[in-house]
């Protein structure tokens, strides 16, 4: 049975975990759906009142009957790197891709269609609240009005992104500190998100595979907003799940139907961790190197994992 990993060529990720596959004699197919059609090659028949489908990457053949698990890492636009690309001709591979892949009675890690709903930031905090994780008071707005009195009611507050940085665009876009004096005239031409300050003394990335729960802890510099942007000098460092914390990971991950998914955390001078964020798709390399911590291979355990045997 072989585990297929839908991402891009250069992937350092996932290669960790592709070296720990091999190490299990798992059999592993690697797919960018960019290179579809072109490099790959798929066929799916539903004829004769069943299914069977195949796909062919670099030579190697892979039956949709012998497809154990499914890890959605880092996939390509499908068709992206056709002869001649196109609108349609991505519409049309994402359709045969995936709906033959949804066809197939494979695991996923994550579902497309969970990982589309939880990357929703909106809804992650309503799971978070129900989840029972501590919130920063937030609202999303295009209402300048609401913005201004949501600022002069928690004064320090930040403004980020709900979705990310802009497709194409190579900076991203920090959280970024704002008093309730800001001009919020431009709330009105896009939805803004503000979100109440936290003063943290570190950042927390929590890492979970399935039932495994890997956590580490990383120092702030007084006044540091955005813990990806800017050196601390200090390194991330291992650290164990507060008992709370794991039950309300495991809440959230259930509600959302997630396998893997990476939180982060703002450590307030309490010791309170104060939910930021959950990303389906989260790197974890950079906190493996760092703190040691096995999550490569419990990636590449549960994907070789059997139904019948899976931990979580």
């Amino acid at each position: 049975m072989t585990v297929l990993i839908l991402t891009s060529e250069e992937d350092v990720t996932a290669d960790m975990v592709v070296a720990r596959l091999y190490a299990t004699g798992t059999p592993v197919l690697r797919l960018d759906p960019a290179d579809l059609p072109g490099k790959a090659v798929l066929a799916a028949d539903y004829a004769h009142g069943d299914f069977d489908g195949h796909l062919s990457v670099n030579g190697h053949v892979l039956s949709m009957g012998g497809l154990r698990s499914i890890w959605v890492r880092r996939p390509g636009e499908p068709a992206a790197h056709a002869a001649e690309p196109s609108p349609w001709l991505t519409a049309e591979t994402r359709q045969a891709l995936y709906g033959m892949l949804h066809s197939a009675a494979a695991r996923w890690m994550n579902h497309p269609r969970n990982a589309e709903q939880a990357r929703l930031k909106p809804w992650q905090l309503r799971v978070a609240h129900s989840s029972g994780f501590a919130v920063p008071p937030t609202v999303i707005t295009t209402a300048p009005r609401l913005a201004r009195e949501f600022a002069a009611e928690h004064r320090d507050v930040v403004v980020k992104s709900a979705s990310g940085p802009p497709p194409g665009d190579s900076v991203s876009l920090p959280t970024t500190l704002i008093g309730p004096d800001a001009d919020f005239s431009a709330v009105a031409a896009g939805p803004a998100l503000l979100q109440r300050y936290v003063p943290k003394r570190a950042d927390i990335r929590l890492t979970c595979v399935g039932n495994r729960l890997f956590a580490a802890r990383k120092e702030a510099e007084p006044g540091q907003v955005d813990g990806r942007f800017g050196e601390t000098g200090h390194a991330w460092e291992p650290v164990p799940v507060p008992d709370r914390i794991g039950k309300s990971v495991h809440e959230y991950v259930t509600l959302a139907g997630l396998a893997y998914a990476a939180f982060d955390f703002a450590e307030d001078k309490d010791g309170i961790w104060w939910f930021l964020e959950c990303n389906q798709g989260g790197q974890f390399g950079f906190v493996e190197l760092e703190t040691g911590q096995p999550i490569a291979e419990e990636v590449a355990l549960w994907l070789a994992q059997r139904r019948s045997d899976r931990r979580g």
